[in-house]
């Protein structure tokens, strides 16, 4: 079987972000970048799939040219080439990228798409939904748990995913849409033999042209970014009214 994994660069949750000093962006010079956490999920499933069933496991990414580095970390945990669609990451939101994403779908026509339930830096949680819906296949969410299960010539997929009241079990038919929660696995760390043996996969570019994307106006924008306000200095009450009082006509939160 084929799967398509999506991975993105964000920055390091752990970065000191500084803002322009016109708000419209962040300053990222000096900033660090990983493959977002929910990604490496999706590729340590892909490959356990992939392990128990065979076939072949593809990544797809969409950024410009610096993005390459943080793809060849999944191609390190296993997979066995990449895409990478050339375009400004800054000129994206998450329709755009689920219509990017359907097109390479069209494209590679693999069994199963896998992607992180989230990016960790806009944590939207849409372009598997989105992408779902472009393509009219099922979908499965939030996924904890991912079993195929073969039939002749037809194949399916059972997810456990994580809803509010608990688990929920669904079968899907193939090709389908899952996105990876944490708790699906967890991630292997690649070998240095694999870190260095994934700079001789297969790593194809590929234009919005040539995926015919043409359309690639965004529904949402950023258009300034602000500082969360200072928090402000605690204050001493002298008793226990005092505090209710204040609790109750200031804070209003009793």
């Amino acid at each position: 079987m084929k799967i398509l994994v999506s991975v993105k660069r964000v920055i390091d949750p752990d970065a000191r972000l500084k803002l322009t000093e016109d708000g419209t962006g962040l300053v990222t010079g000096s900033l660090e970048y990983k493959l977002n956490p929910f990604d490496e999920n999706a590729i340590e499933e892909a490959m356990r799939l992939n392990e128990a069933h065979g076939g072949e496991v593809v990544l797809v990414s969409i950024g410009p040219e610096d993005w390459k580095r943080t793809i060849k970390t999944g191609l390190a945990m296993g997979a066995d080439r990449a895409i990478r669609v050339d375009s400004d990451d800054e000129r994206l939101d998450s329709d755009l990228t689920a219509r990017i994403l359907a097109a390479v779908f069209e494209r590679e026509q693999p069994d199963l798409f896998l992607l992180g339930k989230q990016a960790i830096d806009g944590d939207n949680n849409q372009v598997g939904q989105l992408l779902a819906e472009y393509l009219n296949v099922g979908q499965a969410c939030f996924a904890s748990e991912v079993t195929v299960e073969h039939n002749g010539d037809a194949g399916s997929v059972k997810v456990v995913r994580e809803v509010d009241g608990g688990l929920e079990t669904i079968q899907l038919p193939l090709p389908a849409v899952v996105t990876a929660d944490l708790r699906l696995n967890e991630p292997r760390y690649p070998a240095i033999k694999a870190i260095l043996g994934a700079n001789s996969k297969q790593f194809d570019v590929v234009s919005l042209d040539d995926l015919g994307v043409t359309d690639t106006a965004l529904k949402v924008e950023v258009v300034r970014l602000e500082k969360p306000p200072e928090r402000q200095a605690g204050i001493m009450v002298e008793s226990v009214d005092d505090l209710i009082d204040k609790l109750r006509n200031e804070a209003r939160v009793l």
